[in-house]
């Protein structure tokens, strides 16, 4: 697609938006000095893609679902970001370790935020990387409000790579660790995605009861050994804190038995 039809779109996604009853195709052109056969071709587009929808009765074309998707995503990241800063800003100072906040995107985590420290421009090298979901603990902590078939769905065996020894082999050890690691309230990563470093990670939820996001905290054993029993219900409370936030109830990490 050329940079101009690109120009148009966004010119017909600017005008539809302010139009509250919808346009005509035949208006939209006359308004954008565009040829019908033009339009048409640059509406199918977004038409397929749902940005745009036509009204059943009027046939007229009008911002689609699509944009409310994209928007709510933004504004949730947006949010999340703002109420954990604090939270998680605490808690790497509290554990003396690196903490990270990540979402579920395309099947994979997505990194939002980091929390060191001491202030460094490395944070910003995080932000926008992503990570298998069954090797990670904030991978395993997004996956806790999920069926088990929505789990298998989301890790297909052939998409399993093994990174360490310690990778889980397939959806079927995946699906058993999810259980134990919601009765307890926190997942763990034990060297699985690169040796030497172990993470504990718990979900962030909304006021609906859905995972809207993960934290944990990352340390790397040579350097300053930690136990899962002591930093994961540190991480559990830090996320509850989190998501009483944004209106869920406070989930409190069960003992350790």
């Amino acid at each position: 697609m050329s940079v101009q039809s690109i120009e148009r779109i966004f010119d017909i996604i600017e005008l539809l938006s302010k139009s509250r009853d919808g346009m005509a195709l035949s208006d939209i052109g006359r308004q954008l000095d565009l040829h019908k056969s033009t339009v048409h071709r640059l509406m199918a587009v977004l038409k397929e893609r749902g940005y745009i929808e036509q009204h059943p009765e009027t046939s007229a074309y009008r911002i689609g679902p699509r944009f409310i998707e994209i928007s709510s995503l933004y504004l949730n990241n947006l949010e999340i970001k703002t109420e954990a800063e604090p939270y998680l800003r605490e808690l790497s100072r509290t554990v003396g370790q690196t903490a990270f906040i990540a979402v579920l995107q395309d099947g994979e985590v997505v990194y939002i935020d980091k929390y060191e420290q001491y202030n460094s421009l490395r944070k910003y090298s995080i932000i926008g990387k992503r990570r298998p979901l069954y090797c990670t603990s904030l991978g395993k902590a997004l996956l806790f409000d999920k069926q088990d078939e929505e789990i298998r769905a989301l890790v297909r065996p052939e998409q399993i790579k093994r990174f360490t020894p310690n990778t889980v082999e397939n959806s079927e050890t995946l699906v058993e660790e999810i259980h134990m690691s919601r009765q307890r309230g926190w997942a763990v990563d034990d060297q699985e995605e690169e040796s030497g470093v172990q993470c504990v990670g718990a979900p962030v939820y909304d006021y609906r009861g859905h995972v809207i996001a993960a934290i944990s905290v990352s340390w790397r054993i040579a350097e300053t050994p930690a136990a899962f029993s002591e930093v994961g219900p540190r991480v559990v409370e830090t996320a509850s804190a989190i998501s009483a936030r944004l209106g869920a109830p406070v989930v409190k990490a069960e003992p350790v038995k």
